[in-house]
């Protein structure tokens, strides 16, 4: 039989959509199911979650369901427990610095959700608290993890574009308002109070990205918008919209790389994905989603002459090229989760600890910055 090192992990936050279904089934439970992260003695790295959250009932169904032992609503109690190496947290982001930090005093390595916190100061302290105590840290950047977006990475790398000119970003869809249809996310994210809020919930992924797939953001210019003011919770009960549930930002990227990015809960969805990039080079230009990434060249590409007069002759998208997968992509969370399972045990490489998260809550505090002002908001190099 094979040895299994097992590794504790508290997962506070199992009772929510994040928690539940890509954290623990999708990524920790996925890995159990593979059996195990192979480690190259020959042993496996095992996941032993350990439910934390504050519903006792929710969290014995699941843990049942999933033949999971052990459960509790102590998070004290649990963070006390030598067996338990690692905290994860999916709470809502208000809730987030206390609980990290509880269990970066309790000697626990810690990996979140993003954002690590609402403010830059916030996010810093907790850097500085987790490397003062020797704790191995990380904050989810599962984008970077996707085929649509691996693929994109390789054509930058292989140096498809050439001089990369630009970035064009669509993210979104339509979250019902959940009066006569029941919204598609928690109503905790449209009260800023809460912590909610399309740039700091976004605004994040767009830091990690634009810096691992093509050029750390510069500087932003934004607009953020609260359209629709009134929205229904889930007892049904309206409640006054507070954060902002659309944005509209360009990222100006080293390299002179300009990148625009619209973020919006309330537009309909007309392309292939619900979040899509397309990037221009001089040698070449390609649109990639969470799953595909089709390419066209600089010697295939068409040479249309503007002429409304007429119907449009060019059938541009048949003249893209797909790039193929050329490998097999699991769950980006649960591939997330493998990587710094590896850095706990083993030490391997791990590129988003929460110096790199707070890059991405510095980018929605600029763009909140921007907006309230009307400026172009440049962002400083962070350090600890």
């Amino acid at each position: 039989m094979t040895t299994r090192i097992p590794v504790g992990i508290a997962v506070n936050g199992v009772t929510g959509r994040m928690g539940y279904r890509q954290h623990l089934v999708r990524s920790l439970l996925a890995i159990r199911d593979q059996g195990g992260l192979p480690r190259p003695d020959g042993t496996v790295i095992w996941p032993e979650p350990v439910l934390v959250g504050r519903n006792a009932a929710k969290l014995a169904d699941i843990a049942a369901r999933h033949g999971i032992d052990r459960y509790t609503t102590d998070l004290a109690e649990v963070l006390s427990d030598d067996t338990v190496q690692i905290y994860f947290d999916a709470l809502t982001t208000r809730q987030r610095v206390p609980a990290v930090t509880q269990a970066i005093k309790a000697g626990k390595h810690v990996y979140c959700e993003k954002p690590i916190a609402t403010s830059v100061s916030e996010a810093l302290d907790l850097a500085r608290l987790a490397r003062d105590a020797g704790v191995k840290n990380g904050a989810v950047a599962d984008k970077l993890y996707l085929p649509g977006l691996i693929k994109l990475k390789r054509l930058v790398d292989s140096g498809f574009f050439g001089r990369i000119l630009s970035v064009r970003g669509d993210f979104g869809y339509w979250v019902f308002e959940g009066d006569w249809q029941p919204a598609q996310r928690p109503s905790w994210n449209y009260r800023a109070e809460d912590g909610g809020g399309m740039v700091l919930d976004m605004f994040p992924h767009w830091s990690y990205l634009l810096e691992g797939v093509v050029a750390p953001v510069e500087s932003v210019v934004a607009q953020v918008r609260t359209h629709v003011p009134q929205r229904y919770d889930e007892a049904g009960e309206p409640y006054r919209a507070t954060a902002d549930d659309a944005a509209y930002a360009i990222f100006e990227l080293a390299g002179g790389i300009v990148a625009t990015m619209n973020s919006s809960w309330v537009t309909r969805v007309f392309r292939d994905e619900l979040v899509e990039f397309h990037v221009d080079g001089t040698e070449g230009s390609a649109v990639a989603g969470l799953r595909r990434c089709r390419a066209q060249h600089r010697s295939v590409t068409p040479k249309p002459v503007w002429n409304p007069d007429i119907p449009q002759p060019i059938d541009f998208r048949s003249q893209w090229t797909e790039v193929p997968d050329n490998a097999e992509f699991d769950n980006g969370f649960m591939a997330q989760w493998a990587d710094f399972l590896r850095h706990v045990v083993d030490d391997a490489p791990w590129h988003h600890d929460f110096l790199a998260a707070a890059r991405g809550v510095q980018l929605a505090e600029a763009g909140y910055e921007s907006a309230r002002t009307g400026r172009r908001v440049a962002l400083t190099e962070l350090a600890l």
